[in-house]
């Protein structure tokens, strides 16, 4: 017993000698202690770049269309010698009401000839704010029918020689086809803008008694404005509200299956007159836009807003592109700045390709409008068949609508991604913001309701371009290829 406490004490007294390093260590240990160099220590990985900025890219080549690029675009102080985009948030212009197309009766009509479950996907995809969606938040539609109907009407036709004084005759059953699919899309957006424009008036209202040009007779101009009020009210009885009118589609073009002249002069009478006062006894507040029709003729709107009376009662302008320089909608608003100006359309030929399209269409009607004052951008017709139909006889027979539909196939063309580029991402509200032009690079900036920056750029060269988006001294590097489109996204 003895021993054993001995060894016990001996045992303990040697451990503790080795804890504190005075005892044998086996060489095993010795070795890892003495003879180990010492290791560096290991850097920290670089930290990973942050995406600061979305881009969605459409190519002329179709080898992208709309597609989220996966470029990691980071803000920085580094500088370079690449054109630079300069965005200027705290210079404002116009807000903008929207983007979208022409609704037309042959729109309608294809659109309608889908299942109810494609119709319905397709919808939410045009007009609805999903991730998949994009977004459209401007239609333009036609009162009675445009060249884009298969047959021309209005909601008033009479056989030949009578007349419908008190429009006992009025009925909206023409555009059933129309009403019912504005419905549906207003359960996916109850909030899009509206505005209707007419081809023509009733047929027997005109000197020549045709669809085909032909000039309203003063003495009916009392009861065209009561047409007026009597479709608008309809409309809002169908649960539908007309954001703004144009009295007359393409006024200085007669040729049209329908069509009807208006003069400036004439337009300004009926205005003042007539169809002002009208709207106004009826408590309509329907906005009341003049011209609709090309760029070569701003002295058409401007004369009429120079007569105070009919002044009173426009709240702006509409153009097409057909003829004419986009800087008109400056020459109007310049002369008018309290008048707002709009782009009510633009047609895509079926004989044009793709990129020349895309390209001529993104520096002209998207971002030259938007640069120009415009409060929407608008296209022409939403949809037609594989025939480029339905349409009137001698209606437009090469109007490519931004959808094919034929059967249950549904093919998305040039003006499609057109007007995707920006109604995905600018939406209703928005505002535009200064941004400098470099050269080909075409572009237009706005600042959304819930703050985002978009840029939208075309590279209207014949290369390749880097370039820097430069906004509060920083800039993101990024390129385009010739005929590319980008959106540019960020907080």
């Amino acid at each position: 017993m003895k021993n054993t406490r001995i060894y016990l004490i001996r045992w303990s007294f040697f451990m503790l000698l080795s804890v504190i390093g005075f005892g044998c260590s086996s060489s095993s240990t010795e070795e890892e202690i003495t003879e180990e160099p010492e290791q560096p220590e290991t850097p920290s990985p670089p930290a990973s770049e942050t995406n600061d900025m979305d881009f969605w890219l459409t190519k002329g080549d179709r080898s992208v269309t709309l597609k989220k690029q996966d470029d990691i675009l980071s803000f920085n102080s580094n500088p370079n010698g690449n054109a630079t985009i300069s965005v200027d948030a705290t210079t404002t212009y116009q807000t903008i009401d929207g983007f979208g197309f022409s609704l037309t009766g042959g729109s309608a009509e294809v659109i309608n000839s889908l299942s109810a479950a494609d119709r319905q996907n397709l919808l939410q995809e045009l007009f609805g704010q999903d991730a998949s969606d994009i977004g459209i938040s401007y239609l333009r539609i036609s009162v009675g029918a445009s060249d884009l109907n298969a047959e021309p009407f209005t909601y008033n036709d009479l056989p030949s020689g009578e007349t419908d004084l008190d429009l006992s005759e009025f009925s909206l059953e023409k555009d059933r086809g129309v009403i019912d699919l504005l419905k549906e899309v207003l359960e996916i957006n109850p909030n899009i803008k509206i505005m209707s424009s007419p081809w023509t008036a009733p047929i027997w209202m005109k000197d020549n008694n045709s669809f085909v040009g032909g000039r309203l007779k003063e003495e009916y101009y009392q009861v065209y404005a009561a047409y007026w009020v009597k479709y608008l009210n309809a409309m809002k009885a169908e649960g539908i509200t007309i954001d703004a009118l144009t009295p007359q589609n393409e006024p200085l073009h007669g040729g049209n299956n329908p069509s009807m002249e208006m003069s400036a002069s004439e337009q300004t009478e009926f205005i003042k007159n007539n169809l002002g006062p009208a709207l106004r006894e009826a408590g309509i507040d329907t906005k009341i836009v003049i011209y609709d029709h090309n760029c070569d003729n701003p002295q058409y709107p401007i004369l009429i807003l120079n007569d105070a009376e009919a002044n009173a009662y426009v709240d702006g302008s509409a153009f097409h592109l057909y003829a004419g320089d986009i800087a008109a909608l400056s020459t109007v608003h310049n002369a008018f700045p309290e008048k707002n100006v709009y782009f009510t359309e633009q047609y895509n030929s079926s004989t044009d390709e793709f990129a020349g399209t895309l390209k001529w269409h993104l520096k002209n009607v998207i971002i030259g409008s938007m640069r120009n004052w415009s409060k929407n951008a608008l296209e022409w017709n939403l949809a037609n068949d594989a025939t480029f139909g339905p349409h009137t006889e001698g209606g437009c027979t090469i109007c490519k609508g931004a959808l094919t539909i034929n059967g249950s196939s549904i093919t998305r063309n040039v003006g499609y991604y057109i007007v995707a580029q920006a109604s995905k991402f600018v939406p209703a509200g928005s505002t535009r913001i200064a941004s400098s032009i470099q050269g080909a690079l075409q572009n237009v900036a706005f600042s959304t309701p819930d703050g985002k920056k978009v840029l939208i750029v075309e590279n209207d060269g014949d290369t390749n371009l880097p370039f820097n988006i430069k906004e509060n001294g920083k800039w993101v590097t990024t390129s385009l290829d010739a005929g590319a489109v980008g959106t540019y996204i960020w907080e």
